[in-house]
C-alpha cells in the first residue's frame, strides 16, 4: 500500500467511458523502493490501479533500475530488470490476474556510453531474458535528466550533460535500429534540442519522448514558469518535425515538475489537473499528431498526486472534443504499434 493511499482515498470520481480501450505505455514495477511514494509495485499491487474502473488492456514496463542483477559484470547488471518483469509478465498471460496484459512490452535500459561492443552485448542478453526474438523485450531508456542549478534535481542517476550528443554514446545507440528495437527519452526541457539532433542523426531509430520531456519549474525555474513554458513550446515543435520521434503525453504529477499537488489537504480532481495541465496537452498533440502521441501514467511515481482512476478521467477529458480514430490512437493504437504489442 502507499504511504499516501488515505490521503488519495479523499476524492473519488466515477469513472468516464469505462469501456474505451486502454494500452498504458509507461509504468514501473519495483520492490524496496523506500524513497518513493510506494516502496513496493508488484502484480497485486498494480491490479488495484488496473481494476479502479478503466479498461486497461495492455501495459509496457518502463525500466526504473530495479532488480539489477546483484553479481556478474557490470555492464549486463540491468538484465536481471529484464528477467524480473518477464517473470511478472508471465504471471500476467496466466489469465489468473484478469484480462490485463501486464507488461506486454518492456523496456530495460543500457549504457549506451560504453560504445558498440558491449551496448550490442546487453541489448542480445535483454532479447533472450525477454523471450528471444519474438519475446516482449522492446527497448531501452537510458535517463539523461541534468540541468547545470544546483537545486534542479539531476534523477537518480545523476546523469553527464550532453549525453545524447556524447560521440560513444551514439556509437552504443547505433545498435537499436538493427535490432528493431526502440529509445525512450528522459531528459528536462533545456534539453530538449539535444534530443532532436540524435533523432535527426539518427532517423531508422524510433523515439519516445517521456513526460512531455520535463518543463521542470522547480528550484531555479520555480520564479520562471512563463519562460520555461515558452522554450519548452519552442523546442516541442522543432522535436516534433522529427517524423522518427513519439510523444508520451503523462507525468507532470512528479512532484519536481512544480505543481505542488502532493503538498495540499486534498489531492486533485480530474477537473484540476486538467485546467493546469491543458496547454501542454493541447500543444503536444498539435504537433506531433494523435498518430504520434500516447497517454501514460507513470504509476506509481505519479500516484504521488493522484489516483489512477482520477489520472485517466483527466486524459479522457483532455481527449473531450476528438474522432473516435483519434482517440483510439492515443489511447491504445500508437502505443501498441510503436511498442509492437
Amino acid at each position: 500500500m502507499a504511504r499516501n493511499t488515505a490521503w488519495l482515498n479523499q476524492v473519488q470520481e466515477k469513472t468516464i467511458d469505462p469501456n474505451l480501450p486502454i494500452c498504458d505505455p509507461h509504468h514501473h514495477l519495483w520492490e524496496f523502493k523506500h524513497e518513493r511514494v510506494a516502496d513496493r509495485y508488484l502484480m497485486n499491487e498494480i491490479q488495484e490501479d488496473l481494476n479502479a474502473g478503466h479498461n486497461i488492456v495492455s501495459t509496457v514496463f518502463i525500466e526504473a533500475h530495479a532488480m539489477h542483477r546483484k553479481s556478474g559484470p557490470a555492464h549486463l547488471k540491468p538484465v536481471g530488470e529484464t528477467e524480473f518483469v518477464n517473470g511478472i509478465a508471465a504471471m500476467s498471460a496466466s489469465g489468473l490476474y484478469g484480462k490485463t496484459q501486464v507488461a506486454a512490452g518492456i523496456v530495460g535500459t543500457a549504457d549506451c556510453l560504453l560504445g558498440s561492443s558491449k551496448t550490442a552485448e546487453v541489448l542480445d542478453a535483454h532479447i533472450v531474458a525477454g523471450g528471444g526474438p519474438k519475446g516482449r523485450f522492446r527497448g531501452i531508456r537510458q535517463i539523461a535528466t541534468w540541468d547545470p542549478h544546483p537545486d534542479v534535481f539531476n534523477g537518480r542517476l545523476n546523469p553527464q550533460p550532453g549525453m545524447y550528443l556524447d560521440a560513444k554514446f551514439r556509437e552504443g545507440f547505433a545498435e537499436l535500429a538493427p535490432r528493431n528495437l526502440t529509445f525512450d527519452a528522459w531528459l528536462y526541457f533545456p534539453q530538449i534540442p539535444e534530443l532532436t539532433d540524435l533523432a535527426k542523426a539518427f532517423p531508422d531509430t524510433k523515439i519516445v519522448l517521456n513526460h512531455f520531456g520535463g518543463p521542470v519549474m522547480t528550484g531555479y525555474y520555480a520564479d520562471r514558469k512563463k519562460e520555461v513554458f515558452r522554450q519548452w513550446r519552442k523546442d516541442i515543435t522543432a522535436l516534433a518535425k522529427c517524423p522518427n520521434v513519439y510523444a508520451k503525453l503523462g507525468g507532470l504529477n512528479m512532484h519536481y515538475i512544480g505543481f505542488d499537488w502532493h503538498l495540499r489537504p486534498l489531492p486533485p480532481t480530474s477537473d484540476e489537473l486538467v485546467k493546469a495541465y491543458k496547454p501542454y496537452f493541447r500543444h503536444t498533440i498539435d504537433k506531433f499528431g494523435p498518430d504520434r502521441c500516447m497517454f501514460e501514467s507513470n504509476f506509481p511515481v505519479d500516484m504521488i498526486s493522484c489516483s489512477y482512476n482520477v489520472l485517466w478521467n483527466a486524459n479522457k477529458k483532455i481527449a473531450k472534443g476528438a474522432s473516435a480514430k483519434e482517440k483510439a490512437a492515443m489511447f491504445h493504437d500508437t502505443a501498441t504499434a510503436f511498442y509492437r504489442l
